[in-house]
């Protein structure tokens, strides 16, 4: 086989494992500073299709708006991860996990995280509809 199309050695947990599942804690806490540490300064958020917020004060509004509309009692857990990195960027999908008080939902989320010069890893693009926005977006 080709050396360029050999499958690499799934590492035993990539870095941005443990930074998802520190966000998904600190969206539990409701514990937004902490969360909007994760982001990068111009990342967009998918609140729901056809509704983004861009930026860190809005990104902030949107999950003390989803806080609210759950109640205060949301969950966020990820079950299988896919991380694809190259250089500086990598693309998460993930099957997202959310156990809310209007029930439990499963999502095949996709997030993009870039690192940034001393090597911190922030979300820029947080999407955790996935694909089904091809089903919402006429």
């Amino acid at each position: 086989m080709d050396q360029a199309f050999q499958a690499e050695p799934h590492e035993l947990q990539h870095p941005l494992q443990a930074l998802i599942q520190a966000a998904d804690e600190a969206i539990g806490r409701e514990d937004f500073d902490a969360l909007l540490g994760f982001y990068s300064d111009d990342a967009v958020l998918v609140v729901k299709p056809g509704l983004l917020a861009r930026g860190k004060a809005q990104i902030r509004q949107a999950f003390v708006a989803i806080a609210e509309y759950f109640g205060h009692n949301l969950r966020v857990r990820q079950g299988h991860l896919e991380i694809l990195e190259t250089g500086d960027t990598a693309l998460v999908v993930a099957q997202t996990l959310l156990d809310t008080s209007h029930g439990k939902l499963s999502r095949r989320a996709t997030y993009v995280f870039r690192r940034d010069a001393d090597g911190t890893w922030l979300c820029a693009v947080d999407n955790s509809y996935g694909t089904d926005l091809l089903e919402a977006t006429p």
